[in-house]
Order: structure tokens, then sequence, then C-alpha cells
């Protein structure tokens, strides 16, 4: 098939993990022979803070970990959809767009019956900004991918679209997968951006306490982090090493004898079922994990065989010296939880079940076609 995508960015991952995800998907699709053409906005949120922190070091990083990814900046007012959608089978549209670009290709493909167009939303916003995501103008799609049952079910509901289906985030295994045992730089990493409101207070509270009291040497990587939080960190004894790409994430881990997962807030009180991407990246990287609470209703993963939980800051505590005074039975979840996610949650199992959607649409989703696509928005 030719593919379309309209993202935020592929180049760019500072605070925008929607980026793991569809480099990973984009990577299977071309790998399986298909055409993909990823478009960002120009100057884009994410990857403007990527330059202004990284500087251009960091794009030529992403250049050689992904040589055949790559994108084209558009500027919305300059978009010229005829050329760009000329000969596409398929355009997938993620929710970070803006609503006029949204609304300009819905349009698109009403005037234009040839290629199939779906909505991808990867985020807790219709829940916590509804009226942004109603706003959206879907009415032209064929229908939506959402990354959990809850969001789904609220787009079906809300009458924002007809169609819908689950589409769980993955694991990359080209990228994310066990490295070679090596010396240990410390006990407990946690890979994640502060997050303001949404869940300054479980950092504290599952990971920054847990490995003050246990006195373990922690290290965390991420972004947005405010004066206060890094004071925090240090009078806790915890490193903190700032942005890391994501691709370095599996040598990282690889350092250290377990990590965590801290939901934000609207994962674990209002949408079910969604974990975001790092659970998958974790386990695929076979490192012990440990999760502060949010409901698996969608059954991804096994509760004490993959991953454990913890209720709150104090078995957060006990559930990190039972990993690291139990070798065995952590090598026994490890084992597990890398088994889970090549069976059932990477990216090649993503790219299997888009290409069934499309089946059901009545799509031909054999290779590529002789025709141009392409074109500069």
């Amino acid at each position: 098939m030719r593919i379309v995508m309209f993202y935020h960015s592929i180049i760019s991952d500072w605070n925008h993990g929607n980026a793991h995800f569809l480099r990973g998907i984009v990577t299977e699709l071309l790998g399986r022979g298909h055409q993909v053409e990823v478009y960002e906005p120009k100057e884009g949120w994410s990857l403007t803070n990527l330059l202004r922190e990284q500087g251009e070091i960091a794009i030529r990083q992403f250049r050689r970990m992904y040589p055949l990814l790559d994108s084209k900046q558009y500027v919305a007012e300059r978009l010229n959809l005829d050329q760009i959608f000329e000969g596409a089978d398929l355009v997938i549209v993620h929710e970070w767009n803006d609503h006029e670009v949204v609304r300009k290709i819905g349009e698109h493909r009403k005037r234009n019956g040839y290629y199939h167009l779906l909505f991808h939303d990867t985020h807790h916003r219709s829940v916590t900004d509804y009226d942004s995501m109603n706003a959206y103008d879907l009415s032209g799609y064929d229908g939506v991918l959402a990354y959990g049952t809850k969001i789904r079910d609220i787009y079906l509901k809300s009458g924002w679209t007809k169609r819908g289906w689950v589409w769980h985030e993955a694991a990359d295994i080209q990228v994310f997968q066990p490295h070679s045992p090596m010396d240990y730089a410390g006990d407990v990493v946690w890979i994640g951006n502060w997050g303001d409101d949404e869940r300054s207070e479980e950092i504290c509270e599952f990971f920054v306490e847990p490995v003050k009291r246990l006195k373990l040497k922690g290290m965390v990587y991420g972004v947005r982090y405010p004066e206060k939080a890094l004071k925090l960190l240090e009078k806790a004894g915890i490193e903190y090493g700032g942005w890391l790409p994501n691709f370095d994430v599996p040598k990282v881990f690889n350092r250290y004898r377990l990590t965590m997962h801290i939901p934000r807030r609207p994962y674990a009180s209002a949408l079910p079922g969604i974990p975001t991407i790092r659970p998958f990246e974790a386990l695929a990287c076979g490192i012990p994990l440990i999760s502060a609470p949010w409901s698996d209703c969608d059954r991804l993963f096994t509760a004490g065989e993959d991953l454990l939980y913890a209720e709150d800051g104090f078995h957060m505590e006990r559930q990190m010296k039972a990993v690291l005074d139990q070798p065995l039975k952590t090598e026994q979840m490890v084992n597990h939880g890398l088994k889970t996610i090549r069976e059932r949650h990477t990216c090649s199992h993503r790219v299997d079940e888009l290409l069934r959607i499309c089946t059901e649409l009545g799509m031909d989703t054999s290779l590529p076609r002789n025709r141009k696509i392409g074109g500069k928005g």
C-alpha cells in the first residue's frame, strides 16, 4: 500500500511519546515493502524544544539510528492535498494535529474517495479536554484508531465516529531488546517526564520516597523538571540525567537492576486499560518492572508474572526489595514479560492489526503499485 501519515513528529521524541510507536510502525511497514510518507508541521512544538535544548546533534543522532525514516515538514496554510494524496491508499491523521488541518483532510476525503482515512488517538484529551476533542470534524473519516477500549468507546458514544478500533501501542523490538550483561551503574532507573500536575505527587510517592528509604542508587531521565523537582531528587540522592534519546533507553535499562512505570493521573483514574508505551519497551528490554496502579482491563499483561504492581509508596518499597533480594524469581518474571511482548505486543503485531482493519474496510493491502505519491506541503 501507499500510506500517508500526518503526525506531530517522527523526528523528535522530546516530551513526545507517540514518536516511539510511530517510528516502529513506519519501520515495520517499510520493511514489508509498503511505501510510507510522514508529514509533520514545520516548527512543531516537540522539535522546536528539542533543537532549543539539544541542538542539531539530536537530529543527526536520529538520522544515524533511523536512516530510512524521515518526514516532510508542512505549513498548514500551504498544504496541497491533491498533490500529497495522489495515489494514496491509506491516510492516517494523528490527534495532535491542528483542528483545521484535520478538517481540511476530511473534506478532501469527501471529495476524493480513492483512499481511506483514519484518525489516530493516543492521548487522554478525550476525558481531560473533551470540548477540544469534540471540536474535531471527523465526518470525512472512515473511523478511529484508539489506543484503548475506553477511548474508542468515548468516540462511539459521543458520536465523533461511527467506527472505531482498539490499536494499542507496542514495542519496536528491533530497538528495544535485552543487551549483553554489564556492570550495573545503579539500582533503579526511572525514565519519564515530570508531568506537571498530572503525576508529580505520584513520582514522589512511588519513586523518590521508596528509593530514599531503601537507600538505593537511583537515576532519572526526562524533561520539564522544574527547579523544585531537581532539588527534591538531589535531596533524595537521586541523579538526574536530563533528556535521553528514546533509542538509547535499552542501553540505560541494561545498567540498572529495575525500573518502574508511573502513569499520569488520567490513565490511572479515568482511562483504564491504557499503560502508554513505556511498559511495553521496558519488558522488551528484559528489565524487572514495577508499576504504580492502573487498571489493565484490556488484559495486556499478567500481574505477578510479567510485572509487579504497587498499591502505594510503601508497597512499592516492599516490591523493590523483593525484586532486588530474589534474583531467581525476578529472572522468571523478566523472561515471562519478554515472552509476552514477543508473542503479543510488538510493532509487527500492530501492523498486522492495522492491515486487518484495512481489509475490513475493503482495502487492497498488497504492496504498492507503480504510482507516484508525494509532494511538498
